[in-house]
């Protein structure tokens, strides 16, 4: 490596037991208290910790009863929710592996998960999401039944357990060691064809409890409360879960978005987690709340000191008395209406799995919720680095956590090592044996590392656009920038092997029409007239010259194409995670890159 930064272990840690010890040692330590709370139907309803890990125990009696043994592969297709949380606990607590499937993913997806895995039984949702399993079901040998949630599939497993003896299932829980596989991952498939990310029980027990020991104030103080809304196919949710079991942590689920803003004045999260995309649009939501008027004036001048204080705030040195009185007064008249939309009592919020704009982390630093950006993949089970509660920087990703090991080599990759590296990928030694060379992951990401430890993501290797002229350009700094604009709703940009550098630029259209509205605006009825209105292309217009100034002028982005739809997981543009599937879009819109774009110049 051409450097790197290791951060101690404060502490041992055995990671030699099974994921079920993390909620075991939560239910003996703190029976009664609150581990889990659900909405059903707008009423809160919850479990504590003995009640989850008795329920957990008897939904893992019933699969045994139903003839489910050590690696055995166990499908869930289903949203967030409390059903999904005790049945993953059940099927890793006996040596079977649970393979989560993103509710979105299409028939297709779900025929060739099931078969790399070897699905023996699966889960779902709902009756439209075995409807997709089962016009699949012949083309897939190894699997068994299918269970629905909505049709009683819990009560049903928990029933067949009644007749087995707890100290079964106590043997098979005690036989079950870190080295076993846990769970197969596949990947959200950004860049080609998911692939099964194998991972064994000691990578989650150690980066629990590292992320445990790393970040304190999160978990171990009394009353903390994590408002989860990710898909539980994703393993950073997952790796949350157990995060909460771990520490003192109550867990809260939801799956609804639409109603995701009264569930957090009604849960009251201590701390929260989302994609940058979430903060843009509560921001822009706000500014646009506020409107034109005075009220307009107001918040940008409120939003122009949150910033102008953070900007202070990070630099070490002593804010001016004037704009302390400034960033008191507005913490009353503007922030403290900002922090009630996440429920009044959060205090920090943590941002990962896209670059996030700094004029936004600086806005809400500066509003009073600091967002810790932190990094981490599947392949890393989730968490790799974060920044601290106290002495984060805003721009960086963070320090590894405890126990964790990050370096740069010598073209600039961000690798890492710990126990926490995945098993490898699952059917692709050829892949494993690329990626994972002497312990050391291979990102795929350009990084460096400053003198402290803390670590700073500069590109995408595969990314990386390279123009006509040779200059190298990493695009995810500008994308995430453009994309603070209120009107738009994704930004790709373009340029390998091109003269210049382009974007592809997409709206969202209930955005625009309330951006419209809170400037006197007429609304627009459709994308087609949102991206031929001359207005709206002048805001996009303003979000790219802002975009540009954060890089050279051979980098800055020279032409730009409003596209008249959106990038969505139905039309394969965008992954589960709503990561943008950039060599698809790139593909799918050739024609109009090659004759609108990059128009050849004539010859005179």
């Amino acid at each position: 490596m051409r450097k790197e930064y290791t951060r101690p272990l404060e502490a041992p840690i055995d990671s030699d037991k099974n994921v079920f010890s993390i909620l075991q040692s939560r239910a003996e330590r703190d029976p009664d208290g609150t581990l889990v709370e659900y909405s059903d139907n707008g009423r809160w309803n919850s479990f504590t910790s003995q009640e989850f890990r008795d329920k957990v125990i008897a939904l893992a009696k019933g699969l045994i009863v139903k003839g489910i043994t050590p690696g055995d592969a166990v499908a869930i297709i289903a949203h967030t929710s409390w059903q999904w949380t005790a049945l993953d606990m059940a099927i890793m607590s006996i040596g079977a592996l649970t393979v989560p499937v993103y509710e979105t993913n299409s028939p297709a997806q779900v025929r060739m998960i099931f078969n790399d895995s070897r699905v023996v039984m699966a889960f779902a949702e709902d009756e439209s999401q075995r409807a997709k399993i089962e016009q699949v079901a012949e083309e897939c040998p190894t699997l068994g039944e299918v269970f629905v949630f909505t049709n009683d599939a819990i009560d049903t497993i928990v029933e067949f357990g009644r007749s087995l003896d707890d100290s079964m299932f106590w043997d098979r829980e005690k036989s079950v060691r870190g080295a076993d596989l846990a769970t197969i991952v596949y990947t959200s498939g950004s860049t080609g064809t998911p692939k099964g990310i194998e991972l064994c029980h000691s990578n989650f027990v150690f980066i629990v409890y590292s992320g445990i020991q790393s970040m304190p104030d999160i978990a171990m103080k009394p009353q903390r409360r994590l408002l989860l809304f990710l898909p539980l196919a994703h393993v950073f949710a997952r790796y949350m879960q157990f995060f909460s079991f771990a520490g003192n942590i109550t867990l809260g689920l939801s799956c609804n978005l639409t109603t995701i803003l009264s569930d957090f004045h009604e849960f009251r999260p201590t701390f929260i987690l989302a994609v940058p995309r979430i903060f843009e649009k509560i921001y822009n939501a706000a500014s646009q709340k506020a409107g034109s008027g005075l009220k307009g004036r107001i918040f940008a001048n409120s939003a122009r000191i949150a910033r102008d204080w953070s900007y202070a705030q990070q630099s070490g040195d002593p804010i001016p008395l004037l704009m302390r009185i400034r960033h008191g007064f507005y913490r009353k008249v503007v922030y403290s209406s900002i922090m009630d939309v996440f429920g009044g009592s959060v205090e920090y919020a943590v941002s990962g799995g896209a670059p996030m704009d700094s004029s936004i982390a600086h806005f809400f630093n500066g509003v009073g919720l600091p967002l810790l950006e932190g990094y981490g993949m599947t392949e890393t089970c989730a968490p790799a680095s974060v920044n601290p509660t106290k002495g984060y920087r805003i721009g960086t990703i963070g320090l590894p956590l405890e126990g964790v090991s990050m370096g740069v080599d010598d073209d600039g990759e961000l690798c890492i090592k710990s126990r926490a590296v995945c098993v490898g990928y699952h059917n692709h030694p050829e892949v494993t044996k690329a990626q994972i060379i002497d312990g050391w992951l291979h990102t795929g990401d350009l990084g460096s590392i400053d003198d402290d430890g803390f670590v700073s993501i500069t590109g995408r290797k595969k990314d990386l656009i390279i123009t006509a002229g040779g200059k190298n350009v990493s695009p995810g700094q500008m994308e995430a920038s453009v994309m603070t604009s209120p009107v738009v709703d994704q930004c790709i940009v373009i340029g390998d092997r091109r003269p210049f550098i382009a974007a592809l630029i997409t709206l969202d259209l209930n955005d625009t029409n309330q951006w419209l509205k809170a400037h006197g605006i007429p609304e627009v009825g459709n994308l087609e007239e949102a991206a031929a209105n001359p207005i709206i292309r002048t805001e996009v217009e303003r979000a790219v010259s802002k975009a540009n100034e954060l890089v050279s002028r051979a980098e800055s982005i020279r032409k730009f194409e409003i596209i008249p739809e959106r990038f969505t997981e139905a039309n394969g543009m965008l992954t589960p995670s709503l990561k943008a599937k950039r060599q698809t879009i790139t593909d799918h819109y050739r024609e109009l890159i090659d004759k609108v774009i990059y128009v050849p110049r004539k010859k005179h």
